[in-house]
């Protein structure tokens, strides 16, 4: 989950640096070991190793006072040990520890002990994952559409969004932490606070041309009233609720298709059976497991996104997968949207805060597309932070661990741009570390017509089209073409087929005039004969030729391919002496 960290248990956290002695140690004996490791607490073992209590320093001391024999077992003063198996959760070992008022929590298996909770350790860990949470928690709010109000039950407002100073012209810095009454003595959060009863859709006109809706809902935690939370729509965006829902639930959905077809767990979410492609799809499966920092390359449009979000599902990680556009971001905000900015860091900015990218990807993947694109300021910083792996916010003093896998891609040559300069060397050794190169569309053999079949089941979907089949005609036309755009051209292709389609079956008549041309040209680009007489005669042959064998021999659907008359077809026909097949 988005504000939940992965459930943390014993094993994970315990450590090592602990001292156990044999109930037979004698007092004196363990002193001297207390004392030279410098540990105030002995964890007592019986012959077999088994745990069977523990000792304290301040007890051997009080002993000691009390003038008892110092030369006899340790097993005389031992106090029975709470203790965990490793597979507790952290969550768990802390309540026991505060309820027990102890510090340090023996974990046990088989009986044996093989570590121990500290206290401060974990107090730490979840502060600082509560900062963390804290941190996300306040993004997703200021990003929500409605104005949010939150206050105690004292009526001290403890959280105002961007869209309330927006709604009400008053920032979040005057009011919050001082009390509602002070700014809008007849609010509504004001009544249910006293009430401490739900208020649901109420009309509200805060200023001139301003028309709102309130609902207000009493907080309770545990059975005891905490305060109440406000939420402000304005009402002229409710009329458009309906058309936008529907659209919501259309892209949703079309959305869901695409999760699945990209995201899932089998290997088919790569279309492709060519050699290869699947030499590149075991790479990729085979890396996926791996912290190695990737280079995916290519021409545009084979694929490179997909790729990267095949490697992040078959990775053991599990945050989210971000992806970035390099080449879309302005310059001056490359360092804001990548490590995020404290409050007040720079005119304009959220007086909150904002979280960066690298830190939505922790324990997740970031994608850096058209890596080739980042200005060399933001290299030097990027390169920083993949060795250091930390990153501090803009106008902040503090670094910050990240734990972000980075895969980059690129349609450009690095190599040349790091002899042109333009590109650090030494950056592009640090994403290197492994590299994948997509072959080009017209290198996989046999996948066209894969990707096709996909394609169009997914578009007709998309627009809502009954489209059964495909000519082989134009299939043979389509895998005939050249794909300079690769993937992305052919489903662009598929989709204005599916759009202008009026029956069932899609049909050669519906083929761009272009793509035909390209086809027909490939013969004729060979020839090196400088009689142009010839070379028109010999290019019409072939275009005649391949048409027909595109039509399986139809001579209405090759006249159409040629975009010329029957009768002139057959004309050239008989004058040609061309037999039809």
């Amino acid at each position: 989950m988005f504000l939940h960290s992965k459930k943390l248990l014993a094993k994970d956290i315990m450590s090592k640096e602990f001292l156990i002695a044999n109930e037979n140690y004698r007092v004196n004996e363990l002193i001297r070991a207390m004392l030279k490791e410098n540990i105030e607490e002995v964890f007592i073992v019986d012959k077999k190793n088994k745990l069977i209590g523990f000792v304290r320093f301040i007890d051997i001391v009080k002993m000691i006072g009390e003038n008892l024999n110092q030369d006899i077992p340790i097993k005389k003063y031992i106090d029975d040990a709470i203790s965990v198996d490793k597979t507790t959760s952290l969550l768990v070992c802390k309540d026991i520890m505060l309820e027990n008022r102890i510090r340090k929590l023996p974990v046990i298996e088989n009986g044996e002990i093989i570590g121990v909770i500290k206290k401060d350790e974990v107090l730490n860990y979840l502060y600082t994952n509560l900062k963390k949470s804290q941190a996300k928690l306040n993004h997703i709010l200021d990003s929500i559409h409605e104005a949010l109000c939150v206050i105690d039950k004292e009526g001290q407002v403890v959280f105002w969004n961007e869209k309330s100073e927006k709604l009400y012209d008053v920032s979040s810095k005057e009011i919050v932490g001082r009390h509602m009454k002070d700014f809008f003595p007849d609010a509504m959060i004001l009544k249910v606070l006293k009430s401490r009863q739900a208020v649901k859709n109420v009309y509200h006109m805060p200023k001139k041309d301003y028309h709102i809706i309130i609902n207000v809902e009493p907080i309770w935690i545990d059975g005891e009233f905490s305060g109440a939370v406000s939420t402000d729509r304005d009402i002229s965006e409710v009329k458009k609720m309906s058309s936008e829902l529907q659209k919501a639930n259309e892209t949703l959905q079309y959305l869901e298709e695409e999760m699945k077809r990209v995201m899932g767990d089998q290997l088919g979410e790569i279309i492709g059976k060519s050699e290869k492609i699947r030499k590149k799809i075991e790479t990729a499966r085979q890396i996926a497991a791996t912290e190695a920092s990737i280079l995916l390359t290519g021409e545009s449009g084979t694929g490179k996104e997909v790729f990267a979000r095949y490697i992040h599902d078959h990775s053991d990680r599990k945050g989210l997968f971000i992806p970035i556009n390099c080449s879309a971001i302005p310059n001056e905000l490359f360092e804001s949207e990548f490590f995020g900015y404290e409050k007040g860091a720079f005119t304009g900015a959220n007086n909150m805060g904002k979280i960066g990218l690298f830190e939505l990807a922790e324990d997740g993947t970031i994608f850096l597309d058209e890596i080739g694109d980042l200005p060399l300021s933001m290299q030097a910083k990027l390169l920083r932070v993949l060795q250091e792996k930390q990153i501090k916010r803009v106008g902040g003093n503090k670094y910050i661990p990240i734990n972000a896998r980075v895969i980059s891609a690129t349609n450009v040559d690095l190599k040349k741009l790091v002899e042109e300069k333009k590109f650090r060397q030494d950056l592009y050794y640090r994403i290197n570390v492994v590299e994948i190169n997509l072959p080009p569309l017209r290198e996989r053999e046999g996948d066209i017509p894969l990707l096709i079949d996909s394609f169009l089941k997914e578009l007709c979907k998309k627009n809502k089209k009954n489209i059964l089949g495909i000519e082989p005609e134009v299939l043979k036309i389509l895998e005939n073409y050249h794909w300079e755009g690769n993937i992305r051209e052919l489903k662009n292709t598929i989709e204005n087929l599916v759009v202008l389609c009026r029956q069932d079956t899609i049909t050669i008549d519906l083929i761009p005039k272009y793509i035909i041309n390209r086809v027909g040209e490939k013969r004729f680009m060979g020839e090196n004969s400088l009689d142009l007489n010839k070379s028109i005669k010999k290019f019409e042959v072939d275009m005649i030729r391949k048409a027909l064998e595109l039509a399986n021999g139809n001579k209405v659907k090759a006249a159409k391919l040629l975009n010329i008359p029957r009768t002139t077809l057959y004309y050239k026909l008989e004058s040609y002496k061309i037999e039809c097949r």
